[in-house]
């Protein structure tokens, strides 16, 4: 088995470093707490492997040719990413009410009252629904992304050499491909943990849910007008 590993690992680190759609999804999981980050990074690779394997069996030859199935992949794409911004632009604009409410609730206090408690975060997912939930949310934003199918379809077979199994070459590039990137992801969420307590600060985790909230929204919007 023959392949271009050098070239092939250029094009995969350029296409990492990129951020995109998968970027946002691990980086916006891991503030929430880094096991949500590496379920995320784990479930964008694992959609990475469902595109390796149809690539390797020709079927993602039938989603490019057919613009039905292609243009329905990507519109499902698109609604998933709107509806990731949708969720996270309501969560910033819910916890800037609730946080409105606890300083004027904190304001009427009398000096006389007792110590409250130390209040936990409401809404937390627990540790096995948050693992569900960020793996879910890598995973599909992943497995619906066209480009991640055009990915395997285009740019793998150019550093497949085909000197043996063109199919077994395929796998190897997709495998090492989907490797580099756990790594990358799971070094992502490690950097992204050291900034949990400042984005965990009322003001900045508004903006932060704000701003990749409409981020979501208009990259759904640019995947679904793309030509």
């Amino acid at each position: 088995m023959q392949v271009d590993l050098l070239g092939f690992l250029g094009v995969v680190l350029v296409a990492y470093v990129v951020p995109g759609p998968d970027f946002l999804v691990v980086v916006r999981s891991a503030t929430e707490h880094p096991s949500k980050g590496r379920a995320a990074g784990l479930g964008a690779q694992t959609g990475l492997c469902v595109h390796m394997l149809a690539a390797a069996v020709g079927l993602s030859v039938v989603a490019a040719r057919s613009p039905v199935v292609f243009d329905a992949i990507k519109l499902l794409g698109a609604a998933y990413l709107v509806h990731l911004g949708v969720r996270a632009v309501l969560a910033a604009r819910r916890a800037a009410r609730e946080h409105r409410t606890h300083r004027e609730a904190a304001a009427d206090t009398p000096l006389t009252a007792g110590p409250a408690g130390p209040a936990g975060p409401t809404g937390e997912e627990p540790g096995r629904g948050r693992w569900r939930s960020g793996f879910s949310q890598g995973f599909l934003t992943n497995v619906l992304n066209p480009k991640a199918a055009l990915f395997f379809l285009s740019i793998l077979p150019q550093f497949a050499h085909g000197t043996g199994s063109l199919t077994r070459e395929i796998f190897f590039l997709g495998a090492l491909d989907v490797l580099i990137g756990v790594g990358y992801w799971f070094g992502l969420v490690a950097v992204a943990a050291r900034l949990q307590a400042f984005l965990a600060r009322p003001k900045v985790r508004h903006r932060w849910e704000l701003t990749t909230g409409w981020l979501f929204i208009a990259i759904g919007v640019g995947v679904a007008t793309a030509a």
